[in-house]
């Protein structure tokens, strides 16, 4: 398929039913943790990315092979907000199913008049927050030159009185650099004025866009939740419950490696397999040039080989 993908197992939403609705790494950021690489498309130009029928037909699709789906989530390879129709999108897919709709931004266009009124439709909201000043927002997120971070927090607080549903904020912590003091007290603020239902934090626990882009220890981030607020969260790594075998395995093993880098555990998991038969399937994929491997402390990630471009 090309718009949709999993279920697949998420720290936040159990299972859930992935919509990537904008090209490969066309984002608003490059952020150094970003765990599908550098951004290819850096842009704020919104524009008609795909069909509005074929969004829908390979939701319904998927949805008519009866596996456990806890969420549909629009997120994918890039900024899904910078597609023009995700209002359109969604209020289609809420016909569909009564499957709760969530959509996966950086939070970065919120200022937006149009689109606050496109994700007005959605069950809930997860934009992500890394850096409450300029500066650091330039180094851990490195946006589009346009973007100004004050702004952003402004358009987030705005869309957060208007917006009816659930608002769960992700702070993504990297080591060095937004973990001092100074920009803990600016994130502690923002976040109080945007006042989300919810506040996750999370680290590099993936491999990096950048190889300097280090994690925080556990104990670090329990530290940074008791300092921060009492609705923080730091998200635990996925362990979720087996769902139906999946019958293309290699298919949908590069659906999932499309979107982000997984384990033998991972694959194992969403489809129902076990840990060996995973690796026979993924070494096959690995072998035939469609896997590439990578080490991240200690573990074994897989990803897409991406086709260049023509």
């Amino acid at each position: 398929m090309k718009h949709v993908y999993g279920p697949v197992p998420s720290r936040r939403l159990g299972f859930s039913l992935g919509i990537d609705v904008v090209p490969y790494k066309t984002c608003t950021l490059d952020c150094i943790y970003c765990q599908l690489g550098r951004t290819t498309q850096k842009t704020t130009e919104r524009k008609h990315y795909s069909e509005k029928d074929a969004v829908c037909r390979e939701v319904q699709e998927t949805l008519d092979k009866q596996q456990r789906v806890d969420y549909i989530t629009f997120s994918g390879s890039g900024e899904p907000t910078l597609n023009a129709e995700i209002g359109a999108l969604i209020r289609e897919v809420k016909t569909i199913t009564p499957v709760p709709v969530v959509v996966l931004t950086n939070g970065t266009l919120l200022f937006r008049k149009d689109v606050q009124e496109d994700l007005a439709g959605a069950d809930i909201v997860m934009p992500s927050l890394d850096a409450a000043s300029q500066k650091v927002f330039e180094r851990i997120n490195r946006p589009h030159k346009s973007l100004d971070i004050q702004t952003i927090i402004h358009g987030l607080t705005a869309f957060r009185k208007r917006y009816t549903g659930q608002v769960w904020l992700e702070i993504m912590f990297v080591d060095g650099f937004n973990n001092d003091h100074n920009e803990l007290l600016f994130l502690k603020e923002a976040a109080s004025e945007i006042d989300p239902d919810k506040i996750y934090l999370n680290t590099v626990v993936r491999p990096p866009a950048e190889t300097y882009a280090k994690p925080l220890n556990k104990d670090e981030m329990l530290t940074l939740r008791s300092y921060l607020d009492q609705r923080c969260e730091v998200i635990a790594e996925f362990h979720g419950q087996k769902i139906e075998e999946t019958q293309n395995v290699d298919e949908a093993i590069i659906e999932m490696t499309r979107r982000r880098p997984l384990t033998i555990t991972d694959i194992a998991n969403v489809l129902g397999i076990s840990g060996v038969n995973a690796e026979k399937w993924v070494n096959g994929l690995e072998e035939s040039g469609k896997l590439k491997e990578r080490q991240y402390k200690g573990e074994k990630y897989y990803s897409y080989t991406v086709e260049p471009q023509r």
